[in-house]
């Protein structure tokens, strides 16, 4: 079992076939075990993101609706979601100034070292990143996590 945190750039991969989607699909392999956590912001971002997609022509209006309606029942049990609370911003706002980030990459970023630290502390496996954001996972690595991008996994 490995433990994961994955933000939208590397979760739209499960649900649109793109780069990495084949790798990114494999950690959801039952054999595998594997736990997921993502943050609770990252169910609106999945769904703009399949959405985007469907406006710049890549999927279809169809495929969209299936993949929007896949992630949403993935999302009730899939998923361990970390919710936004005062301490987590209040970190991802200290992160903020250290880092150039986007604002939502902060709170992701706060959220996944959130489960690395409670990983960690209760003797679990060290969590991975993955995402598919290169600022991001650049940001990651200076805080110490370990950063998988599934666009080098094609």
């Amino acid at each position: 079992m490995a433990v994961y945190y994955i933000d939208s750039s590397g979760l739209v991969k499960r649900y649109v076939s793109e780069a990495g989607s084949t790798w990114v699909r494999s950690l959801f392999d039952p054999a595998l075990n594997n736990e997921v956590f993502i943050a609770v912001v990252t169910s609106v971002e999945m769904i703009a993101a399949i959405t985007r997609r469907t406006r710049a022509g890549t999927v279809s209006p169809a495929d969209a609706a299936a993949a929007c309606s896949r992630f949403r029942s993935h999302l009730v049990t899939g998923y361990q979601t970390v919710q936004l609370t005062d301490p987590l911003l209040q970190r991802a706002m200290s992160i903020a100034e250290t880092h150039g980030l986007r604002a939502y990459d902060f709170v992701q970023l706060d959220a996944a070292i959130e489960v690395h630290g409670r990983a960690v502390a209760a003797g679990v496996a060290p969590v991975t990143l993955v995402s598919a954001d290169v600022d991001l996972n650049a940001a990651a690595l200076v805080e110490g996590l370990t950063v998988e991008n599934p666009n080098a996994h094609p």
